[in-house]
């Protein structure tokens, strides 16, 4: 006797079900892999690749928090906070007073600079890695946080400008006349009204801009010489030594691992903003 539509749609709804739970389990496995190798005596991580270890030790967490060169990776944790906040702070002055401008103000050439600023995303970072190196370090800024942190006060980052533009444009014009009506200037409608009212808009900014910078390893490689301004993402690489080997894997995974606990933090706690952001902001011309 053959199957029903129903019966059908019921084992096709657990197919599809099994598939996404495999398909997910094969994505985060690595991820779990790490984290249970770094509980793992050294001798062990490869030679015992499973997921259940026959023995379990904090000390790749005490080897690896000594860090490198006398600085420990408290220091290069405060450095990435630090590093993260600053970028944070900085696209949310910038963006959202650039993406205003484009939203809301007229000034001669609006739409020609927006074209201009559109057609940076799709510039490849690669291109203007050695013209922004040059630059920064003709002003004497290699060594230091500068080159990481100045572009982002200079609305710098397109694709923060480009989601707070269509968060903008999707709010009422009449709610920027009525406030001119009360008395409000261009920047009164800017702080009292587009920004309460931008609020998914601008957590989406922060935890992209924090993720990104947590997790920049290039930026950091570049302009960081100095060991006690290294950024967990720097550090890491100091496990690897000139010939591309790892003495300390078990250092090297414990610390890949706490330096995973911050971006889930910051991202689960923020999940309902960060969605409600992606989703109200539209495409309106």
């Amino acid at each position: 006797m053959g199957l029903n539509k129903k019966n059908k749609n019921k084992i096709l709804h657990i197919l599809t079900h099994l598939f996404i739970i495999v398909l997910g389990f094969m994505m985060i496995y690595p991820v779990l892999w790490m984290i249970i190798s770094s509980f793992k005596p050294n001798n062990m991580i490869f030679s015992d690749p499973g997921l259940i270890p026959k023995a379990v030790t904090i000390e790749n967490y005490i080897s690896g928090w000594k860090g490198y060169a006398g600085t420990t990776f408290g220091r290069f944790f405060t450095n990435s906070f630090i590093l993260c906040l600053g970028s944070v702070l900085g696209n949310l002055i910038s963006c959202t007073m650039a993406a205003y401008a484009f939203a809301r103000l007229k000034f001669t050439g609006k739409n020609f600079w927006f074209a201009i600023m559109m057609v940076t995303l799709m510039l490849p970072g690669q291109v203007t890695l050695v013209p922004r190196y040059i630059m920064f370090n003709t002003f004497g800024w290699v060594g230091t946080t500068l080159p990481l942190l100045a572009p982002k006060y200079l609305a710098t980052d397109a694709f923060f400008v480009f989601l707070l533009v269509q968060f903008f444009r999707s709010l009422p014009k009449e709610l920027d006349e009525a406030a001119i009506m009360d008395g409000c200037g261009k920047f009164g409608v800017f702080f009292r009204i587009i920004l309460p009212l931008a609020k998914p808009a601008l957590v989406t900014t922060s935890l992209f801009t924090f993720l990104w910078t947590w997790d920049d390893f290039m930026s950091p490689l570049l302009y960081l010489t100095k060991p006690d301004t290294y950024t967990v993402s720097r550090a890491l690489r100091t496990f690897v030594g000139d010939a591309g080997s790892v003495a300390n894997w078990g250092g090297a995974l414990a610390m890949a691992t706490l330096s995973l606990i911050p971006p889930f933090i910051l991202f689960f706690s923020l999940q309902k903003y960060f969605v409600q952001g992606i989703s109200t902001t539209g495409l309106k011309g």
